[in-house]
């Protein structure tokens, strides 16, 4: 549906199986399975040898570099200590705000299916970002008014709110109350004023 998205989807895999011997790279998610819309991000699965993990999470990078410039790495809470999986946020330069590569790392012999990991120990507060999350869910609201899933837009605007401790919620002023998400985000962590801006002026562009 978008070629350039296709495009840049394709240089990634082609990236990431090329970064080591034993590794390989697929797309998961709406873009493998044909219903991507004009929203929708990019999900890749990079299988890496088992004990290689910890060095391909450490390349992932400088590997995607080689595609075009990344304006910024996060990774996910949820799977920070497992010794098998991470999943990584990846943000590159100069393309869309909803093209983000999510990016599901496992060593070859982890189960599939992440409910089938052993537990692992949750991911402390300052091994994260809550505003980072926040603002994150500030884009998917955007996302999800856009796709006319309301109750969807103000469960994340709710989360957002909450997992930064300020007392807010959704309005249905989504324009509104994605600035006031976003913002809050920044004043919190205000490394994230120009990606928080550009989330306020996409907002403002596609929900009007």
């Amino acid at each position: 549906m978008t070629p350039a998205r296709d495009e840049l989807a394709g240089a990634v895999i082609a990236a990431l199986t090329a970064a080591g011997p034993g590794s390989r790279a697929g797309l998961l998610g709406s873009l493998a399975a044909g219903t991507a819309d004009a929203y929708s991000d990019i999900d890749v699965e990079w299988v890496v040898p088992d004990g290689r993990l910890d060095a391909c999470v450490a390349r992932a990078r400088s590997v995607l570099e080689r595609v075009r410039p990344v304006a910024a790495v996060r990774t996910s809470p949820d799977f920070l200590h497992s010794p098998v999986r991470r999943l990584l946020f990846v943000r590159f330069a100069g393309v869309p705000l909803f093209w983000r590569l999510d990016l599901a790392v496992r060593e070859a012999s982890a189960p599939v299916d992440p409910s089938r990991d052993e537990p692992v120990a949750p991911a402390r507060d300052d091994e994260w970002s809550r505003p980072a999350s926040a603002l994150a869910n500030a884009l998917g609201t955007v996302k999800a008014v856009a796709r006319g899933r309301f109750e969807d837009a103000r469960g994340l605007l709710d989360r957002g709110f909450a997992r930064i401790g300020v007392a807010d919620s959704a309005s249905g002023q989504w324009t509104d109350d994605v600035t006031r998400l976003a913002r809050a985000a920044v004043a919190r962590e205000p490394g994230l004023a120009a990606l928080a801006e550009e989330t306020i002026e996409l907002a403002g562009a596609e929900l009007g």
